[in-house]
């Protein structure tokens, strides 16, 4: 592989991750439901109507997806 593919592949698994984060987070609002998260080093419970959907992982690879 090189470099472009390994980018390419990268952003692909990222998307991927992200596109799960947000499909398990829209399922846990929906049910009004919780997702237990680490924060600061702790594992804690968080209602998940408090957490936000994300799109940082694919644009890390991909920054013209920001458009």
């Amino acid at each position: 592989m090189n470099k472009e593919e390994d980018k390419d592949t990268l952003g692909k698994i990222l998307e991927g991750i992200e596109m799960s984060y947000n499909k398990l987070l829209a399922s846990r609002q929906k049910e009004d439901g919780e997702l237990i998260i680490e924060k600061d080093g702790e594992i804690v419970s968080v209602k998940a109507r408090k957490l936000k959907k994300t799109n940082v992982y694919s644009h890390l690879v991909n920054p013209e997806k920001l458009k």
